[in-house]
């Protein structure tokens, strides 16, 4: 268990110094989104945030036991997410961490933390945006962890190793998140003339020689975090669930 402590701090070490220093933004920055498309992507995440924070409510209340998993799911999806690449003007790359928690609590719990650590990102770290947290939650706190649940239970259910269940929605919880991104980048500034496909594909194209290798790694970092807890956890109320 030692052995695999240190891998992962290797790895999430490896993630940190590889990140450049500076960086314009984390996200898609403080005003790059218009007022429509910050108003738009705001009432379409709403819904799932409050979703969210009744879960964890009941989750609390019900199973107190929970709340240091859940603190600790929240601090893997801040670090993680806090490692940036730059990627294109107006967005940067990095790991959404969003995996872990959609498989230990469900999506909808993940978007209430989600839009915590996004919120505290653009606070204390000038990491997106007030006006784009909307947009930002949409595509990494509720999108990517719905990717990722059904991702992992529909494998659990073919009966694929438990191991390649968690890289496999990790790292797609991870891609699909960019190309959300990419999606509402490209609907707030389209192509001058090829318009929304256009923009698209140029936006998934960048997207991806950054992401591509970020959601392998963070799916690696994924499996072994979950092995560790598995280990933490053996013999208790929670295991079961995990298994």
């Amino acid at each position: 268990m030692k052995r695999k402590k240190w891998v992962v701090f290797l790895l999430m070490g490896t993630l940190f110094m590889i990140t450049p220093r500076i960086t314009f933004a984390m996200h898609i920055m403080e005003g790059y989104l218009s007022p429509k498309w910050c108003l738009f992507w705001g009432i379409i995440a709403f819904p799932f945030v409050l979703k969210g924070m009744i879960n964890i409510k009941h989750i609390v209340k019900e199973q107190p036991k929970k709340k240091m998993l859940l603190a600790l799911v929240g601090a893997f999806v801040f670090v993680l997410s806090a490692l940036k690449l730059p990627s294109v003007t107006g967005s940067c790359s990095h790991p959404t961490g969003v995996g872990l928690g959609s498989i230990l609590f469900g999506p909808s719990v993940m978007s209430f933390l989600g839009v915590l650590v996004l919120l505290f990102q653009a606070i204390l770290l000038a990491h997106g945006g007030i006006t784009t947290l909307g947009a930002n939650t949409f595509s990494m706190a509720i999108v990517g962890p719905i990717v990722a649940y059904f991702a992992f239970h529909g494998m659990k259910k073919a009966n694929i190793k438990k191991d390649y269940c968690v890289f496999v929605a990790a790292a797609l919880g991870d891609l699909v998140t960019y190309m959300v991104t990419a999606t509402q980048l490209a609907l707030a500034y389209p192509d001058s003339s090829l318009g929304f496909w256009g923009a698209l594909g140029k936006f998934m194209s960048i997207f991806a020689i950054t992401q591509i290798p970020l959601a392998i790694v963070e799916g690696i970092i994924t499996v072994m975090v979950y092995n560790f807890l598995l280990e933490c956890y053996k013999g208790g109320e929670f295991f079961e669930e995990m298994q």
